[in-house]
């Protein structure tokens, strides 16, 4: 069984860079897998691997500065979740775009997963997804507005856009798991709005915590490792990823004329052209080929 742990945290990392090779070195040394972010505004990403290595890269991240208060969400696959391990460097832990916005001053009003249904069923409030158009097609919770955003760094004009329809409205906002809301919370205080709240732990937290028949959610959660959407428990859901564009699929959608392992999907068949699904038909080829020798690994996400 492999333990999977969801992170971030904002804080001062002087030099990021610089602590790139440890943390790389100790995932390494303790079998861990999946993806690390550096910048210098903090960390984010999701890890997975046994429990004794899982508990060594967390403790080391809480030694590092700033980062003794660290959060993290679990969950369990009898399956690995990732194929290799990286720790990369970037601008942003969480691209959004704007240097002005910065969560370690100020943010929403955090609302546990308990006290999130009745935030939402105000008739005062709007509930905003501030998640991908992709992640949002697969699940959402009831009545919440779906910005049709295929990144994050698309929400800022998005809100201009659209601010005048939340007039005198409280805004409750959401997102996988927590990161996406502590920036968008600070850009809309920024902006002058007043009553800014978010789920706290965001929707793997309150599928975590909320039992099914008290929820509000429909449908899965789009997860950014092997098991590709979770419900209610984090129990793993029905969807794979299509890899000629990364979006979730159903079963069902793996039937229909357009699906092409590795190649192409009913929401991608249009997208690309005959010279890239040449080059993915290829990748797929030398996937088949490394999976008979065992060395599917290096060839995984």
């Amino acid at each position: 069984m492999y333990t999977i742990a969801a992170l971030y945290h904002f804080t001062r990392f002087p030099d990021p860079d610089s602590l790139r090779p440890a943390l790389k070195e100790l995932c390494c040394a303790h079998s861990v897998k999946g993806t690390l972010l550096l910048a210098k505004e903090g960390i984010n990403g999701t890890i997975a691997g046994p429990r004794p290595g899982i508990d060594a890269v967390l403790d080391h991240i809480r030694s590092l500065p700033g980062c003794g208060d660290l959060e993290w969400k679990e969950a369990t696959s009898d399956h690995p979740p990732f194929g290799k391990m990286k720790v990369r460097l970037k601008k942003e832990i969480v691209t959004m775009g704007q240097p002005n916005v910065d969560p370690r001053a100020t943010v929403g009003n955090y609302v546990e997963p308990q006290d999130w249904n009745d935030l939402i069923r105000s008739d005062d409030v709007v509930v905003i997804d501030t998640r991908n158009d992709y992640e949002v097609a697969i699940g959402t919770f009831k009545g919440a507005i779906d910005p049709k955003t295929s990144s994050f760094r698309d929400f800022p004009r998005w809100w201009q856009e659209n601010k005048e329809r939340f007039h005198n409205k409280r805004v409750a906002m959401f997102c996988t798991g927590g990161i996406r809301c502590e920036k968008s919370t600070n850009y809309l205080l920024g902006q002058g709005v007043e009553d800014v709240y978010h789920l706290k732990g965001g929707i793997l937290r309150y599928l975590e915590e909320m039992q099914e028949k008290d929820s509000t959610w429909q449908g899965e959660c789009f997860v950014f490792d092997n098991r590709v959407s979770v419900g209610h428990g984090l129990v793993e859901g029905p969807h794979s990823l299509c890899h000629g564009c990364r979006r979730p699929i159903r079963p069902e959608d793996m039937k229909r004329p357009e699906f092409e392992v590795g190649v192409a999907c009913h929401q991608c068949v249009n997208e690309t052209s005959e010279q890239d699904k040449a080059r993915f038909r290829e990748r797929q080829r030398q996937i088949v080929l490394a999976r008979n020798r065992g060395t599917e690994h290096l060839f995984s996400d």
